[in-house]
């Protein structure tokens, strides 16, 4: 069973995790120099939901796969996303520093199962994230607003693939 998680924010970082029984990856994001990271990732996911479309504004290799930038500082990683049929891919991959030389990069985690899944795995952490925004004070400790748009498109996408 894949997981996602994503522990609340504080002083402009977050604890993230994947975790699909076999392998998992766990590292501590920022909320800086990537600062649509949290609400493009939404999107990303939203459009792949769909079945592909590029609903980010950033980086797009077709309609079906799509990368996200977040760092970790110094670290970078880009988060790859293909959907293949009812299929998606993740892939992070992780570079030393922000110059991002992809001859010094390193898969980090790779996870590939059913769209449902993965979408359902996201939802519950995205869930928890707004159900605690004002407890856990996020746009204060994230330095960043919640992304209430982009969680709204996403939570109406999954339900419409069931």
């Amino acid at each position: 069973m894949f997981e996602v998680s994503f522990n609340s924010p504080q002083c402009g970082w977050m604890s993230i995790g994947f975790d699909d029984g076999v392998n998992e990856f766990h590292t501590t994001t920022a909320h800086a120099p990537h600062e649509t990271a949290l609400p493009d990732l939404m999107r990303i996911l939203t459009a792949l939901a769909s079945k592909g479309g590029n609903q980010t504004g950033g980086e797009v290799v077709t309609s079906n796969e799509h990368v996200l930038k977040w760092n970790r500082d110094p670290e970078e990683f880009d988060f790859r996303f293909v959907r293949n049929g009812g299929d998606l891919t993740i892939e992070i991959w992780e570079y030393p520093t922000e110059e991002r030389d992809s001859g010094e990069r390193e898969l980090v985690y790779s996870y590939k199962g059913p769209v449902t899944e993965v979408l359902d795995a996201f939802g519950e952490t995205f869930d928890q994230l707004y159900e605690d925004r004002d407890t856990d004070e996020f746009e204060f400790n994230w330095r960043q607003p919640f992304p209430y748009k982009e969680y709204e498109d996403f939570r109406s996408s999954v339900t419409s693939v069931r």
